[in-house]
């Protein structure tokens, strides 16, 4: 049986953040949060509590990897999967050394978040 988890959405395209909530919801989870920068994703971080953040890296003002270290400072059980655009694969590997769960390439989103998803949650 699938787990069902409260998924926080943080990217800074309203495209991408729409995208995801669109393919997460199909496959039964609850988006209860999304933030368009890492200090409003920090915010809802705090206040949701969600049970697994979607992370975009590539944002401005404050980036990906920065947020994760906050999110994983409040919080190191968190789940967290960080997405990246960047085709620089040291960027997923900062990702999963800073305490993400998973790093997803940007093309493979649609195709993978949601076997991933379950993947981090079943783990």
């Amino acid at each position: 049986m699938r787990t069902v988890a409260k998924i926080l959405i943080v990217d800074d395209s309203a495209f991408t953040r729409n995208l995801i909530g669109r393919i997460l919801q199909r496959g039964g989870h609850e988006v209860i949060g999304a933030a368009s920068d890492g200090y409003e994703a920090l915010d809802l971080f705090k206040s949701l509590r969600p049970e697994l953040v979607t992370l975009d890296y590539l944002m401005p003002d404050m980036s990906g990897e920065a947020v994760l270290g906050e999110i994983m400072d409040l919080d190191p059980k968190a789940r967290v999967i960080m997405i990246s655009g960047s085709g620089d694969h040291t960027v997923g590997e900062r990702a999963l050394e800073k305490g993400a769960q998973f790093y997803l390439e940007k093309p493979d989103v649609q195709r993978d978040i949601l076997r991933v998803i379950d993947q981090v949650l079943d783990a």
